[in-house]
């Protein structure tokens, strides 16, 4: 059995209003999103971080951008890519999102059966919580998004 974390975080664009805000995958309806070359999606590049601390061969970053260059933007596409590494199955994830907007609990349910999907695992063994942290971060202020991702592989 083995156990890694992944961390990602990026900063919110409150000026793009024509990019969607992507959380493990899942649209939400506000009228900003996340810098990042690609949609951004925090949840999934924690998640691909984490199994990425499996493999040890990282996907953020060298690969990630060369798939940008040739125009895959789509976080799931990165997470599949890193999954093409790992010989075990994953049996748990866990995830901890730090924010202030947007309220990530009416989506929690379908972020679950999403990640599921993609991770090929009952959505019984995803596990999603937040946290404001009492406003004493940049997250926790609404200037951005952190989120840890917890895998265990068996």
């Amino acid at each position: 059995m083995k156990i890694a974390i992944g961390q990602d975080s990026h900063r919110i664009d409150y000026e793009n209003k024509g990019k969607k805000l992507l959380l493990g995958g899942v649209k939400f309806d506000e009228e900003y999103s996340l810098n990042g070359n690609s949609d951004a999606d925090v949840v999934l590049h924690s998640i691909t971080n984490a199994v990425s601390g499996i493999t040890c061969k990282n996907i953020l970053g060298k690969v990630s951008d060369e798939m940008c260059k040739n125009g895959i933007t789509d976080s799931e596409e990165y997470l599949k890519e890193a999954l093409k590494y790992l010989k075990e199955q994953i049996i748990h994830v866990s995830i901890s999102i730090e924010c202030k907007v947007p309220k990530i609990t009416p989506k929690i349910e379908e972020m679950r059966k999403n990640i599921a999907r993609i991770l090929n695992i009952s959505e019984k063994h995803v596990g999603i919580t937040a946290t404001t942290g009492e406003g004493l971060t940049e997250f926790g202020k609404g200037n951005g998004i952190n989120v840890f991702a917890c895998i265990t592989v068996d």
